[in-house]
């Protein structure tokens, strides 16, 4: 099961019993805004996408979508979602529950710098119910992230008060 993969990952920090397991769906972003409470740019969506055979996992703020000249200037070709059954083979992770942890070996993850401006954001744990807040340090080094890239549109101003 995919969630026991993240739970199994992030236990090497001690934060595998912060994951956050709702009853109610969180598979797309205003469902998981609307469970938690938290502005739509706040859950931190991650795609997988393709790359040559495999896959990458893009990790964007909520409200944001991904600007298809920024990403093929950056990654030398055209953004392609992958389909739900390729997704599963390709992450470990179903469509809805896609996170930047538990990943195979060979599938990157990339954060987007849009992320950047909350204190701390919601990505998915491995299922359709699940979340765990992190700083950008957090989210960072828990993804084994390789690098923050500019890749999507730009996202709404963050408020005045950091959530």
């Amino acid at each position: 099961m995919s969630i026991e993969a993240v739970k199994k990952h992030l236990a090497r920090w001690r934060r595998d019993g912060d994951i956050i397991e709702l009853p109610q769906s969180t598979a797309t972003v205003a469902a998981a805004a609307l469970a938690l409470g938290v502005e739509e740019g706040r859950i931190a969506k991650s795609i997988s996408l393709k790359r040559g055979g495999g896959a990458i996992v893009l990790v964007t703020s909520g409200d944001t979508k991904v600007d298809n000249r920024k990403f093929k200037e950056y990654f030398g070709v055209k953004a392609s979602m992958l389909k739900p059954e390729e997704a599963l083979r390709l992450t470990g992770h179903a469509v809805g529950g896609v996170c930047p942890f538990g990943l195979p070996d060979g599938v990157d993850v990339f954060l987007d710098v849009s992320l950047q401006r909350f204190s701390t954001v919601f990505p998915a744990c491995g299922s359709g119910n699940s979340m765990i807040e992190l700083t950008m340090a957090e989210l960072t080094e828990y993804s084994n992230n390789p690098s923050w890239v500019d890749v999507c549109t730009a996202g709404q101003p963050a408020p005045n008060i950091r959530q």
